[in-house]
Parts: structure tokens; C-alpha cells; sequence
């Protein structure tokens, strides 16, 4: 399956290119997930999601959408995965009710840019981790190496393929999906029709992608997701 959407929903701007002009903000969810099949929650990163919230995802929403959830900054940035395992855990039981109704895609954890590899914590951390569908975006170049890759295949974990100006991430198959953070604000006509190509290529292997856009002050983002999935045999 190809799951496509973008970094959250909740943009007034986004009107009239995708939300209907009249259209108020409590119902930009269930208009978002009429049109694409995933979002990514950003949101989770400073805040923990209540039941209540969670169950109001999961009833404004259609069988099929899935919401990938990024993991709490104390998990990634205070503690930097050391000594982690039961914030970890503990954050993963909160997202019960999403997992529950079949609709969480996956959890990322994203690592702060200044934080160097380090293999055996990632290893310890891996280990620690219960079953589920996970992603890593490393921010700093000394990840890319084969040991991590074994690392993260040795769990089933994807390598979350990030665009960055800064940063260019190998686009290295870990797992049994793929996990895309694209970050652009703008791509050409050719640049889709490569992504697109890609993507189908992956499906084709029988992996499942999920591919994320950046959100901006328009909704190119969330109008690129949508032709993908438009050109997606599978949507």
C-alpha cells in the first residue's frame, strides 16, 4: 500500500486550494482524510495525545487512514535514547487507542542533529523496543554506516529517508516498509514523476511507503500527496 499525506492538517491557509473556503477547523480532519489516506503528528513530540483525543482521530477518520506518530522529545532529545526504554514503552501504551482501532502507520523517532552515532546504545535501545512499526531519522552523517543499517534490519526498523539542505539521507531499505520525510517546498513536474516511480517500485516489492510532505503556508504538500495516490494503482 502506498500511504501518502503530509505533517499535520490543522492550516487555515490551506484554503480554498484544499479546504473548502467555508470550512471550519474542527471538521479539516475529516476533509483531510477524504483525500488522503495518512498524516503525520508532529504533535506528539511536546504533548501526549489522551485517549479522548486519540479516539476522535480515529472516529473522524475512515477505515484505512493511518496516523504515524513522532515519539516525545524526552525519548529523543533529553534523554538521547540512553536509559530510555521505559519512556519508550511507556509512550507507545499511550497510543493504545490508535493501535487498537488499526489506524497507527508508525512511530518516528527523530534524533536531534548534534547527536553523533553511537551503536551500541542504538542496539540497546532496538532491543528494548516491543513489536510495532518504527522509523529513525539520524540528522547527523555518521549514522549512515552498515552497522547501523544491520542494526535497524536486525529489528525490522526503517531508515527514515529525510530531505534536508543540509543533510542528504542514503535511501537505504531496512525493513519490510519505507518511511519518507520530504521536506521541499515546492517540487517540478520531474521530481514527482521520480518520487512516483520510486514509490511504485517499492510497492511492486511488497513493501508498504509511507511518504510525508512538509506542510507550508499553501497546500502544495498535501495536493503532491494526493496526485501520488491518484497515480497509485493501489489508492
Amino acid at each position: 500500500m502506498l500511504f501518502a499525506g503530509t505533517s499535520g492538517w490543522s492550516y487555515p491557509s490551506w484554503k480554498p486550494g484544499f479546504y473548502p473556503a467555508k470550512l471550519a477547523a474542527a471538521k479539516f480532519l475529516q476533509h483531510y482524510s477524504t483525500r488522503l489516506n495518512t498524516v503525520e503528528v508532529n504533535y506528539t513530540f511536546r504533548h501526549y495525545a489522551s485517549e479522548k483525543t486519540q479516539q476522535g482521530w480515529c472516529a473522524t477518520t475512515p477505515e484505512g487512514f493511518r496516523f504515524s506518530v513522532k515519539a516525545h522529545q524526552r525519548i529523543t532529545h533529553i534523554k538521547k535514547l540512553r536509559d530510555a526504554a521505559e519512556d519508550a514503552r511507556s509512550f507507545l501504551a499511550g497510543l493504545q487507542p490508535l493501535s487498537e482501532a488499526g489506524k497507527l502507520g508508525c512511530v518516528l523517532f527523530q534524533l536531534p542533529p548534534f547527536l553523533e552515532a553511537d551503536p551500541a546504545l542504538l542496539r540497546d535501545f532496538l532491543q528494548a523496543l516491543p513489536s510495532g512499526r518504527f522509523s529513525f531519522e539520524f540528522r547527523h552523517a555518521s549514522w549512515f554506516t552498515h552497522e547501523t543499517f544491520a542494526l535497524l534490519k536486525e529489528k525490522g526498523a526503517a531508515l527514515c529517508v529525510a530531505e534536508s539542505e543540509k543533510l542528504e539521507t542514503p535511501d537505504v531499505v531496512t525493513a519490510d516498509f519505507c518511511y519518507y520525510r520530504m521536506r521541499k517546498p515546492e517540487y517540478s513536474a520531474d521530481e514527482r514523476k521520480q518520487i512516483s516511480t520510486k514509490l511504485a517500485q517499492h510497492n511492486a516489492s511488497g513493501r508498504d511507503v509511507l511518504i510525508y510532505f512538509k506542510h507550508e503556508e499553501t497546500p502544495e504538500g498535501a495536493l503532491i500527496a494526493e496526485e501520488l495516490l491518484n497515480q497509485s494503482p493501489k489508492a
